[in-house]
């Protein structure tokens, strides 16, 4: 497998435009609201009370083992959730932080004249 070498000026223009990504107002507000949703104990456990409740309706459901009471005390964790100021806050800004780097894919396959994002996707075998 042969390395390739990148030159010193697109290995500062990447670092720029990370810095620029990191930097700009949707992953600013994002890393605000991550912060903010971590911070609190009850947003966060409701989060992993969520996300375990998830997980065991898919492992039942494979199993035959779902029962409506799953089903029921899944969604009434879903109503809290979606309730909560913190949790919506967060996932809110986490949306508009993926829209915006979607954005910035765009752009920079409009500019390369290729898909940049399967560019930049490392291929689960090597061929060769």
């Amino acid at each position: 497998m042969t390395k390739t070498m990148l030159s010193p000026d697109l290995i500062e223009a990447v670092e720029m435009l990370a810095e620029n990504v990191l930097a700009s107002e949707p992953f600013v507000r994002f890393e605000d609201a991550y912060t903010r949703f971590e911070a609190d104990a009850q947003a966060s456990r409701l989060m992993r009370d969520l996300t375990d409740a998830q997980n065991s309706l898919r492992v039942r459901q494979t199993n035959g083992g779902l029962a409506q009471e799953d089903i029921t005390q899944f969604r009434d964790l879903q109503m809290q959730a979606q309730a909560n100021r913190l949790i919506g806050g967060y996932i809110q800004a986490q949306n508009v932080a993926l829209d915006s780097l979607k954005e910035i894919n765009q752009e920079i396959s409009q500019a390369l004249g290729v898909d940049f994002a399967a560019l930049a996707r490392r291929p689960s075998s090597c061929c060769g």
